[in-house]
């Protein structure tokens, strides 16, 4: 079946396509074997002096030693401690974010609105830098309190995002049983609008994993510090290399593994989807059990109550 988006590409089209997809693929791998021989090749310095290529089995012999794994794991240690603090607290001021940021109080809703779009606007670095200088709360504090305002302020604006979202009969019925504004609030919207934006909530906690390498530059032992500062004097410079790939594989394993969560969470959240029968035919009819429904008999039948 056609699209009506597009027309079905010709045969023409088809071979252009085919042609730039080879043309593509040879590039790419003209750019893989031009940088493997960069790698292979050997280091000569200014005086002249040859020194092994940074592909040479020499430059890797670190990699057997013990005292490597467990430097290492003193870095992924910190990493993760500064990232699990720091998400927690910023889930706890986006949620305040998005409380005051929907407010009905002027009073409450302006002041929150100038915080959230300052903190939005200021990079996660000078945060720390700020945090650091002014209250003297030592490194790991620092990193923690400028990676949790400033992702909590991102946090507060997606769920403020999915709070106006929801259909206007959500809080009218919160209202309408004798529910109080708060209580509609906490009970009813926030909840949905939670659920809604967790794939988008997971994804910027990977940010907030990834900007805790710049905690480097406020002197925390984090994983990218931690190898390539006190692990590269242990070494020597000889080891730059290998520890600077250890390290890019260590980041990498972390936030695929997160994006990894963050989509299957994504899957399992998107709204209107339908499971479908084991034979792989018509998705199955959700079937509404009206006696889990809380009051769902008030009024005496459908149409029977007046909200």
């Amino acid at each position: 079946m056609s699209s009506v988006l597009y027309d079905v590409p010709g045969p023409k089209a088809r071979r252009l396509s085919r042609i730039v997809s080879i043309i593509g693929v040879v590039l790419i791998l003209g750019l893989i074997a031009l940088l493997i021989s960069a790698l292979a090749a050997p280091r000569v310095a200014v005086n002249g002096n040859v020194t092994p290529s940074l592909l040479d089995p020499s430059r890797w012999d670190i990699f057997s030693d013990v005292q490597l794994w467990i430097g290492l794991g003193k870095g992924i240690w910190n990493t993760l401690r500064m990232a699990a603090v720091a998400a927690v607290l910023a889930l706890v001021i986006g949620v305040l974010f998005s409380f005051g940021r929907t407010s009905e109080t002027a009073w409450v809703r302006i002041p929150t609105t100038v915080l959230l779009e300052f903190f939005r606007g200021i990079p996660v670095l000078l945060l720390m830098l700020f945090t650091l200088l002014v209250f003297s709360t030592g490194n790991y504090w620092a990193g923690v309190a400028g990676l949790a305002i400033y992702n909590g302020a991102i946090i507060g604006e997606a769920l403020r995002a999915g709070i106006r979202a929801l259909p206007k009969g959500q809080r009218e019925s919160g209202l309408a049983i004798g529910l109080t504004p708060v209580q509609t609030r906490l009970k009813i919207e926030f909840p949905q609008a939670f659920r809604q934006m967790l794939p988008i909530i997971i994804a910027q906690l990977v940010v907030l994993l990834k900007d805790t390498s710049l905690a480097y530059v406020i002197s925390y032992p984090e994983v990218l510090r931690y190898v390539m500062t006190y692990l590269k004097n242990y070494y020597g410079s000889t080891y730059q290399f290998s520890l600077f790939a250890l390290v890019l594989a260590v980041y990498l394993a972390l936030n695929l593994t997160l994006s990894w969560v963050a989509r299957i969470v994504a899957r399992r959240t998107a709204g209107g989807r339908t499971k479908k029968d084991k034979k792989g035919g018509r998705p199955e009819t959700p079937i509404i059990d009206m006696a889990k429904i809380p009051d769902a008999g008030m009024g005496g039948g459908v149409g029977g109550g007046a909200l």
